[in-house]
């Protein structure tokens, strides 16, 4: 897809990633990949902090968090958010079970546009530069939009398991090196 890019989030995007935060709010949507930004409103810099301090993090050091970095997804003509994506560089257990290397959202507004499939594939490019080789990836049974996405980048189901609250979660392994060799006759 022309025109879109990851980049890592500073502060000339403040005012943006509230706004991309407060239509999930609107929309009554749930908030995935966001690195946690729906928890740091009015402290954006503190999230900054975090998102540096999550990607320069030495494994082992903080009881319960892995590496990672946080993305958001530009559309270069408008230079609007349309979506984010985390990047866990390891597993923990509590990922290996439930949360995955890669969590993602694409604003209400501007699904259903292939955004969230060009997203995947761009995180998987920098899991390869990482040497990152196998991720998992997780959605909610229901959310039949993000399993397309999965799918479409190469996911293959593992498993479903009970969440807490009693809803199916569902657990996709994408082969990276694979995936991303047969999606760049697509989006290069």
């Amino acid at each position: 897809m022309e025109g879109l890019k990851l980049v890592r989030p500073t502060e000339e995007y403040q005012k943006q990633a509230y706004e991309y935060i407060n239509e999930f709010i609107e929309y009554n949507s749930k908030i995935h990949g966001c690195g946690s930004l729906d928890k740091y409103m009015g402290n954006y810099d503190e999230w900054l902090l975090k998102l540096e301090q999550n990607r320069t993090m030495i494994p082992g050091t903080v009881p319960g968090r892995v590496p990672s970095e946080t993305f958001f997804l530009i559309r270069e003509t408008d230079n609007k958010i349309l979506g984010m994506i985390d990047i866990r560089f390891m597993l923990n257990e509590y990922l290996l079970n439930y949360g995955g290397h890669i969590g993602y959202g694409i604003r209400p507004t501007e699904r259903r546009k292939g955004y969230n499939s060009y997203q995947l594939y761009m995180a998987m490019k920098f899991c390869l530069e990482k040497g990152i080789d196998k991720v998992l990836i997780t959605c909610d049974k229901e959310n039949i939009g993000s399993a397309k996405s999965i799918i479409n980048g190469g996911g293959i189901l593992e498993n479903e398991v009970n969440k807490e609250d009693g809803s199916l979660l569902q657990r996709y392994w994408i082969n990276v090196e694979e995936n991303v060799k047969r999606l760049s006759k697509k989006y290069e």
